[in-house]
């Protein structure tokens, strides 16, 4: 089902009451996700503030060795409170065709690519560079691989890691945030039941 333009929902028999009420629950849905996790990364980051606020008193009050710990710990509250921009803040920049191998030569210069020529997604720039960042250091860091293929309106955008995960020091920083990303700010979808990566499906810029 569609409204306005935008897929809303699937059903066997749909119509225009039906999708105002499937693009509701979708709304509902979404504030409800956002709701959460803003919540669980806000808790985190207050966590870090207060490893923070500890560790440069006690650098102020004779411990100068803490320093390099007190550098170290705020930059990790930068790094939450940027989590918690991502996932409050909608983007400004309004959905328009995006080259895709123009976004990762921002968000993942040094990830192995198997693009087509004519990948382009519709979207926000600002939200698919955040998305693609992410997405890296979810999959473990630098050697991840991407690849692309057009499926009907969509593009499915395949990732998958160059080694071994590692767990990140923040779960919500990972697949939580950026399926809010991909499903809310970018209206796609985020496939992350693959063991050895995740695909990605974002709408096509549609042919003039």
């Amino acid at each position: 089902m569609t409204l306005n333009g935008r897929l809303v929902g699937w059903a066997g028999h749909g119509g225009l009451g039906q999708a105002r009420r499937s693009a509701e629950i979708g709304e509902q849905l979404a504030d409800d996700e956002r709701d959460y996790l803003l919540g669980r990364l806000g808790h985190k980051l207050r966590s870090a503030v207060l490893a923070l606020q500890e560790s440069a008193r006690q650098a102020a009050f004779g411990r100068p060795e803490l320093m390099e710990t007190v550098f170290e710990q705020a930059q990790e509250v930068a790094r939450r409170a940027a989590a918690v921009e991502a996932a409050a803040i909608q983007p400004k920049d309004a959905a328009r065709g995006v080259v895709l191998g123009a976004v990762l030569n921002l968000s993942l210069p040094i990830a192995a690519r198997e693009l087509p020529a004519g990948a382009v997604v519709l979207g926000s720039e600002t939200a698919l560079v955040e998305a693609f960042a992410r997405i890296q250091e979810w999959m473990g860091g630098p050697g991840m691989t991407i690849a692309a293929e057009p499926l009907g309106s969509w593009w499915k955008i395949s990732v998958a890691p160059g080694g071994e995960r590692r767990p990140l020091a923040v779960p919500e920083m990972g697949e939580p945030l950026i399926r809010l990303i991909v499903d809310i700010h970018l209206e796609g979808w985020l496939d992350a039941s693959r063991p050895d990566g995740a695909d990605i499906y974002l709408p096509a810029q549609p042919s003039r």
